[in-house]
């Protein structure tokens, strides 16, 4: 299935964000994974990378939390009669706080690049439905996360491994 996608770097400043090339080769790993997925229409996605002040903003609108967090999803809600009359299906926006995500790599002694990674595919595994809500949904979600991450070389972002002193 391939995929168009809309990206916005908001935060340039930040020297670790990937290029938009790789963010489209991450969706398009994660769509390759997907079961029973109708292959006939290309994916639509956007990609926003925000600040701290922007994702807390949205976060708070949204969620009523107020503080940045590392990726929002918002699904696209469209009407199934005007879905079938598009050439692509628009999946919807995720928003990436670019510090959220450079904190959480090196707390979690993760390379940028994976944690990157990481968020891209937990964000459109949401736009696809799948959430970790409870346990059950949890395990699912992240076993998926696992193996797409796993199939573009990147290690297991649930690994927990503490460096001894």
């Amino acid at each position: 299935m391939s995929a168009t996608l809309d990206f916005e770097n908001n935060c340039p400043q930040v020297a670790a964000i990937p290029a938009e090339p790789e963010f489209l080769r991450w969706i398009e790993s994660v769509l390759a994974h997907l079961p029973n997925r109708d292959n006939a229409k290309a994916i639509r996605l956007g990609v926003r990378i925000v600040d701290e002040e922007e994702s807390a903003q949205l976060n708070n609108t949204y969620r009523h939390k107020n503080y940045a967090t590392n990726v929002l999803s918002f699904g696209c809600e469209l009407p199934k009669a005007v879905l079938a009359s598009l050439d692509e299906l628009p999946l919807g926006d995720l928003a990436i706080c670019a510090q959220v995500v450079e904190r959480e790599a090196l707390e979690q002694e993760k390379p940028s690049q994976a944690h990157w990674a990481h968020m891209l595919v937990h964000g459109v595994l949401h736009l696809h439905g799948f959430d970790h809500i409870d346990e059950a949904e949890a395990e699912e979600m992240e076993s998926i996360e696992r193996q797409i991450l796993a199939s573009l070389g990147f290690p297991d972002p649930y690994l927990v491994e503490h460096a001894t002193a």
